[in-house]
């Protein structure tokens, strides 16, 4: 089985910031046994029911405004895996979660720039799959869930997201200390997924100290919920990495094995 991972994937700049968080991914891909293809499951992709992305050759988007021109220059040619889309499809269908094909869209930032750090070579077949925010933690659960065989199957679950996301209160040039309503959110998430809290994760909305503050919309954490659905019932937690950016985005990122 090729363990489901969630990583924070901060801003699209990450691939230049020198910080650990990039540091960590740049290690990452040599870290992982070669995976057969990548499903990311991005922040950046909303629809109202699961999407797969079925292009041959997705091309790179750059969602995101007011960055240094280099940022807009940034490819990352992987190819798609049409066979496989239709395989993910065929698993969402059968568990009750009809899904669609997009023949048409390609990575946007939430995939490629960890992958650009992980995998440079950008020769492994990446697909997407989308969010539905508006359905909360326990549908992402279930995505997860029905994906399990894709892992057991080699393919590496990456959900890429950030485990703190208010970026309104991000000091972009300031100090990088962590403020203890930053702290005390990741902590909780932290020890949940330790101790295998599942039921506690999914109402963290209502559990979990300053959660509406780290998170004011939901589609940054969602993308956990699917990489610890896919690792099947009581799955384990390993942190791989844990480090603050612009003082309130945790970049933790966590491996799930069954």
């Amino acid at each position: 089985m090729t363990p489901p991972i969630f990583v924070s994937h901060g801003s699209p700049t990450l691939i230049f910031d020198d910080v650990p968080a990039r540091d960590f991914l740049m290690q990452l891909g040599n870290a992982l046994p070669r995976p057969k293809a990548i499903l990311a499951v991005s922040a950046h992709w909303e629809t109202l029911a699961p999407s797969i992305t079925a292009a041959p050759a997705p091309p790179t988007i750059h969602d995101f405004g007011g960055f240094p021109e280099v940022m807009y220059q940034q490819q990352y040619p992987a190819p798609g895996d049409p066979a496989l889309a239709a395989r993910i499809k065929a698993l969402l269908d059968g568990a009750g979660l009809p899904a669609t094909l997009d023949p048409a869209r390609g990575l946007d930032h939430g995939a490629w720039v960890p992958l650009k750090l992980a995998f440079p070579a950008a020769d492994i077949p990446v697909l997407q799959l989308s969010l539905q925010t508006h359905l909360g933690p326990a549908h992402h659960l279930r995505l997860g869930e029905a994906l399990r065989p894709l892992a057991e199957e080699g393919v590496l679950i990456l959900g890429s997201g950030s485990l703190t996301h208010d970026l309104r209160s991000v000091s972009w040039r300031g100090p990088n200390a962590e403020p203890d309503w930053v702290k005390s959110f990741g902590d909780w998430v932290n020890q949940a997924l330790a101790e295998g809290r599942v039921d506690d994760l999914v109402n963290y909305r209502s559990l979990a100290p300053n959660a509406a503050r780290n998170h004011p919309t939901e589609e940054h954490f969602l993308p956990l919920f699917v990489a610890l659905g896919a690792a099947g019932k009581g799955a384990h937690m390993a942190q791989l990495h844990t480090s603050v950016t612009f003082s309130v985005l945790r970049m933790d990122a966590f491996e799930f094995a069954a």
